[in-house]
C-alpha cells in the first residue's frame, strides 16, 4: 500500500467516526474497496461505508441469508457455483431461462444478497480477506419474454454497486438473443462506468475462446466449452 492510500484510509476512518460509526473489525482491504469505488475520496467512501453497514444490519441481521428464506427462488435451480477461475475468482452461473420475475420483491432482494454472499464466501476457507471478487455468467440461451426481468436485473446490479463495491471482476453475457439487446441497453443506463467496463458480451468464436481461456476449462461446465459439471448453488457448502 502506498503513502497516498494510507493517508486516504486514515482520513476515511476519521470520517466514519464523525458520522457516528466505526471501522473497528474491518481490515484495510475491505475499506479500500469503498475508497476505490469512490475515486479515493475519503468522505464519500466513509458515507458509502456507513450506508452499507446500516443496510447490512437491516437486511442481513444474522450475517447471512439462509436457504429457507429464499426457498422459492432456489427451487427454480437456476443458479450454479463452479469453483475458482484461473485468476482465483469464484464463478456464479445464472441460467436465465429458468428465471421468472418474482412476485415477492422482499424475497427476491434477499435472494440477490444470498447469491452474492455465498459466491464470495465460496472463494475462501477460514476468514474473509476483504478484497475477494466474483465472476458472473448470465446464460441467456433459450430465453423468452416471460424470462425477462428488467427490474430484477437493475436491482441486482444496483445492489452490487451500492453494497458490494469492487466485488465484481467480470460479468459475461452468453447467447444474447436479438430481442434482448434493447433491454440490455436500457439496463446499462443504470450501470456506473466502472461496472459497464466489466461487462463482456460473448458472441464471436474469438470471444468464446477468450472467455474459456480467462475462466478456465477445469471449472467451466462442458456446455460452455469446459470440462466440469454444473454444480447447483444449494449443493455447495460455505462458511460465512
Amino acid at each position: 500500500m502506498d503513502r497516498n492510500q494510507e493517508i486516504a484510509l486514515t482520513q476515511m476512518r476519521k470520517s466514519v467516526e464523525k458520522l457516528g460509526s466505526s471501522t473497528d473489525s474491518y481490515g484495510e482491504k475491505t475499506l479500500m474497496r469503498f475508497l476505490i469505488a469512490r475515486s479515493m475520496d475519503p468522505e464519500k467512501a466513509a458515507k458509502m461505508f456507513c450506508q452499507w453497514k446500516k443496510w447490512r444490519a437491516e437486511m442481513v441481521p444474522l450475517g447471512y441469508i439462509s436457504d429457507s428464506e429464499v426457498a422459492d427462488e432456489l427451487a427454480a435451480e437456476k443458479l450454479y457455483l463452479q469453483g475458482l477461475s484461473k485468476s482465483g475468482h469464484p464463478i456464479m452461473i445464472v441460467k436465465v431461462n429458468k428465471h421468472f420475475p418474482s412476485k415477492d420483491q422482499v424475497q427476491f432482494k434477499k435472494f440477490v444478497i444470498h447469491l452474492l454472499d455465498k459466491t464470495i464466501a465460496s472463494s475462501f476457507k477460514g476468514r474473509e480477506i476483504g478484497n475477494e471478487k466474483l465472476i458472473g455468467i448470465l446464460d441467456l440461451k433459450n430465453i423468452t419474454y416471460s424470462n425477462v426481468d428488467t427490474r430484477g436485473l437493475i436491482t441486482g446490479f444496483q445492489f452490487l454497486q451500492a453494497y458490494y463495491p469492487e466485488r465484481l471482476a467480470t460479468c459475461y453475457l452468453l447467447h444474447m438473443p436479438q430481442f434482448f439487446v434493447t433491454i440490455w441497453r436500457f439496463v446499462c443506463r443504470f450501470l456506473e462506468k466502472a461496472t459497464q467496463e466489466k461487462m463482456r458480451i460473448v458472441m464471436s468464436e474469438e470471444e468464446k475462446e477468450e472467455f474459456i481461456r480467462e475462466v478456465g476449462e477445469d471449472v467451466l461446465p462442458e456446455e460452455y466449452g469446459g470440462r466440469a459439471k454444473l454444480v447447483l448453488m444449494q449443493d455447495v457448502a460455505v462458511n460465512y
